[in-house]
């Protein structure tokens, strides 16, 4: 019996005829996880700017913000169509759509494959072909090897899942260029290497859940301390990675100085949350979150100065 099975009848799947049109509409947008999107757009605008070397066509770039959502969106309602079981059981996802039954799980599907096909031709049209190619590799990488690949089956999952989540950096580098660069890839590995240190501070938090549902996250592989150290590691590799960006990319003098100086502080909280995992130090005094929402943070600052790059001397 699935995780979903063993809830009471008609929690997930219920029939969706007597919902509030206004609901229903919330919950297919809440299929689309908007909140990860916008970290997805993050990464997406800023680089158009700096592939343009400055302001790039403002409708092209209207086109790629609705493609990448439309695109991400699709991704995203088939991992909540693919994952329904493991929702139910977790609590910070068992009010996900499916599982409440706002949206039945073949709703999901045709949801997310329309979105899925509308999304490729969209950004084909009105971007071009390069771009419209790598936001559907985004999105098949996503949902087949990360979803049903990976996810369940190793601790390594968000590491090369996370490639996923690096795409979009592709995307607007090639919408604006038709092509690819050394800069693009520098790029795609800071948000790479960034991936694992975010998710896992944060799967710390909700390991609890993790292991009700049998995803072998690394803390509940590992443990904090050995999550922890994985942190450093991967935090100084993101760091030394973003510097890199600079002599590659040629930017300004002052994408070093933000990258240095925000690098410093992201490995500041990195240490700290190394010194209390060795310390044994476990529930709200870990504070796992701090890192978590630094990283949201860092991503955007850092991401904001790739954006105006251009315009400083």
């Amino acid at each position: 019996m699935t995780a979903v099975e063993s809830r009471p009848a008609g929690v997930v799947g219920t029939s969706t005829a007597r919902r509030p049109f206004g609901a229903r509409i919330g919950a297919f947008v809440a299929l689309t996880k908007p909140r990860i999107i916008e970290l997805l757009l993050i990464s997406t605008v800023p680089v158009m700017f700096l592939a343009q070397g400055g302001v790039p066509n403002l409708w092209r770039v209207l086109a790629v913000v609705v493609g990448g959502y439309l695109s991400a969106g699709g991704a995203n309602a088939l991992n909540m169509y693919i994952d329904r079981d493991i929702d139910a059981v977790m609590s910070r996802t068992e009010r996900r759509p499916i599982v409440t039954g706002m949206v039945s799980p073949r709703e999901a599907v045709v949801f997310g494959v329309t979105l899925a096909v509308v999304s490729t031709v969209w950004l084909g049209v009105l971007v071009n072909w390069l771009s419209s190619a790598l936001a559907l590799a985004a999105l098949l990488f996503y949902v087949f090897v990360y979803t049903l690949g990976l996810k369940r089956r190793t601790a390594q999952n968000v590491v090369w899942g996370g490639i996923a989540g690096c795409m979009p950096v592709f995307v607007g580098w090639a919408s604006v260029t038709n092509s690819l660069s050394w800069a693009a890839l520098l790029l795609f590995l800071v948000v790479f290497f960034w991936t694992p240190p975010h998710t896992w501070v944060l799967s710390m938090k909700v390991r609890d859940d993790y292991t009700r549902a049998g995803v072998p996250m690394l803390p509940v592989v590992r443990g904090n301390i050995g999550v922890a150290k994985q942190v450093v590691v991967y935090s100084w590799v993101m760091v030394a990675t973003s510097l890199l960006v600079w002599p590659v990319a040629h930017t300004s003098w002052l994408y070093p100085a933000t990258a240095a100086v925000l690098g410093v502080l992201w490995m500041k909280e990195a240490y700290a949350l190394q010194s209390r995992a060795k310390a044994g130090v476990v529930g709200a005094k870990l504070k796992e979150m701090r890192l978590f929402h630094w990283s949201i943070t860092y991503l955007t600052l850092l991401f904001l100065e790739i954006a105006i790059d251009p315009f400083i001397g």
